[in-house]
């Protein structure tokens, strides 16, 4: 093959599209216990798992995450079909769906359409798996990227019961972080108010007025934002508007008295959870449906886009879909930077899980006469939950143990024709070379160094 031939073959290639990859062994063990760990933490809280459609119509992420943001005008990656929700015709007008860029919206809707207020108590669900924005890619940052996340949906309750519910959800965040052995995290917690002309809204008329006389020191984006969300231009990471975002008024002098009670009450509750927690006044969360509480997670191994989780409560996002006026708070974790913490940092949580998900044993047969005993072999190990590797070719033995060594094989179980006739067999440690016959009932024992 000439030169030019073999470079338009490379070019011809298929490769992950920018922004999305693929998760691999053994990546994605470490995946699996993160999830299965929110899962087990969760259900400890009384939360059931939600699992929600990909897409959705367009004008529900439009009405609840709001037309102005960033994700709605400029991420979403939206299509139109020409099958109406909930219609089963083809001939019908088309309508605009978009892969979904959060889940909180569409547990919202879940939540309408199933009735799911006439259940008893505050409902509690979570939801696993991927979202889609048409982000710049960066470190722990990807066009789709998966989401761990959590909601409570109440049809009653006051401001105090309010903030202990809010203080709850935290307490089950962290409580899960520290499970998956993410313990250097800083908790930043913040108000934010209410839209009442009282609080939020007539701060956020101060803070546009504030704005527009430092307009020339703002980048564009800044600038933009003035107009359609004054808030977001607290979130700024640019370097040269941080002296000057420094400067403009604090929402936390511009609160209502119900916010407040609201908010001291939260700070309350955390103490007396034992839960650390800084204040932090720019904390305003990017989603238009946000009131009051406001909280977010950084954590280490991240570099300067440090957060993995955030949240906050909003309270009148379901009569803002057409529902029952109902309350809510939750947040929702990257999985992606979250799996990146745990990776970088080292914590013990990482190498727990890499020794679990490792490979158990490597099942050495030799002649074909081993071969039934072998898979017979294999079938107790893997009813028993180890992981094995049962080659489907007959090899010598040397061969076999370089193969099960360089598969990270913590044990080899060495089947041959002496093996078959005396019913034992040689398990041989890797790591050391020690090794010891066993019957067949015993095999478990020994591969799980027990």
């Amino acid at each position: 093959m000439s030169e030019g031939s073999a470079k338009k073959e490379e070019r011809c290639r298929f490769q992950a599209i920018k922004g999305v990859r693929d998760i691999l062994p053994p990546e994605s063990a470490l995946w699996n216990r993160v999830e299965q760990s929110a899962r087990e933490v969760f259900a400890t809280y009384g939360f059931g798992e939600i699992r929600l459609p990909i897409f959705e119509q367009t004008e529900l992420f439009a009405r609840s995450v709001g037309e102005h943001t960033d994700i709605v005008s400029k991420e979403m990656y939206t299509f139109l079909s020409n099958v109406e929700p909930g219609s089963s015709e083809q001939s019908v007008p088309t309508s605009s769906l978009s892969l979904r860029p959060e889940a909180t919206a569409s547990v919202v809707r879940a939540y309408i359409e199933h009735g799911m207020q006439m259940l008893p108590g505050n409902v509690k669900l979570y939801y696993v798996g991927p979202m889609f924005r048409r982000e710049r890619p960066q470190k722990g940052r990807y066009r789709q990227f998966y989401q761990i996340g959590a909601e409570v949906l109440s049809h009653s309750g006051g401001l105090i019961e309010d903030a202990r519910v809010d203080a709850e959800v935290i307490e089950m965040l962290m409580a899960f972080l520290a499970h998956v052995g993410l313990t250097q995290t800083t908790l930043h917690v913040n108000s934010i108010g209410h839209s009442a002309p009282e609080c939020r809204r007539g701060y956020v008329a101060r803070l546009r007025a504030e704005l527009l006389n430092v307009k020339d020191q703002l980048g564009a984006d800044s600038q933009r934002r003035i107009a359609t969300n004054p808030l977001r231009v607290l979130d700024s990471k640019l370097p040269s508007e941080q002296e000057t975002i420094a400067k403009l008024p604090h929402i936390a002098d511009h609160l209502c008295e119900d916010c407040r009670k609201h908010y001291a009450e939260l700070r309350a509750q955390l103490a007396l959870r034992g839960i650390a927690y800084e204040e932090n006044w720019r904390l305003v969360r990017g989603l238009d449906y946000y009131m009051r509480t406001t909280f977010e997670i950084t954590a280490m191994g991240l570099g300067s886009q440090n957060a993995v989780c955030g949240g906050g409560r909003y309270d009148g996002l379901v009569e803002l879909l057409g529902g029952p006026l109902t309350k809510g708070i939750g947040f929702a974790i990257g999985t992606d930077r979250l799996v990146l913490s745990v990776q970088e940092t080292a914590l013990q949580g990482a190498r727990k899980v890499e020794a679990e998900s490792g490979l158990a044993a490597y099942v050495a047969w030799m002649g074909d006469a081993a071969y039934p005993t072998a898979v017979r072999i294999a079938q107790v190990l893997r009813k028993a939950g180890l992981r094995v590797e049962l080659p489907a070719g007959d090899a010598k033995l040397g061969k076999s143990l370089g193969l099960a060594d360089k598969l990270g094989a913590r044990y080899a179980v060495i089947v041959g024709e002496n093996e078959v006739a005396s019913a034992e067999f040689v398990v041989k440690r890797l790591a050391d070379a020690e090794q010891k016959k066993v019957r067949e009932g015993e095999l478990v024992a020994a591969v799980s160094g027990k």
